[in-house]
């Protein structure tokens, strides 16, 4: 999805459900990236990390639709 940097900020200002959904998303990115440098997991890490990667998906996936409801108010 290519997203409109003002459409991001103004929905982020607007919508306390997106900010915090924005704010964990970003600390989920650092993790899985923090994990992805690693050169050896332990199984444990390992699953971590998929945990990780699930829930940023999945957070991804409810912005998008907040975005896209905003997207279509203005169009």
């Amino acid at each position: 999805m290519n997203i409109n940097p003002a459409l991001l900020e103004k929905v982020k200002q607007e919508n306390s459900e997106f900010c915090e959904l924005y704010e964990e998303h970003t600390t989920l990115k650092q993790k899985v990236e923090d994990f992805n440098k690693m050169k050896l997991f332990t199984p444990e890490q390992e699953l971590e990390n998929k945990k990780h990667q699930k829930q940023k998906l999945s957070l991804k996936d409810r912005m998008e639709k907040i975005l896209s409801h905003y997207q279509e108010t203005i169009n």
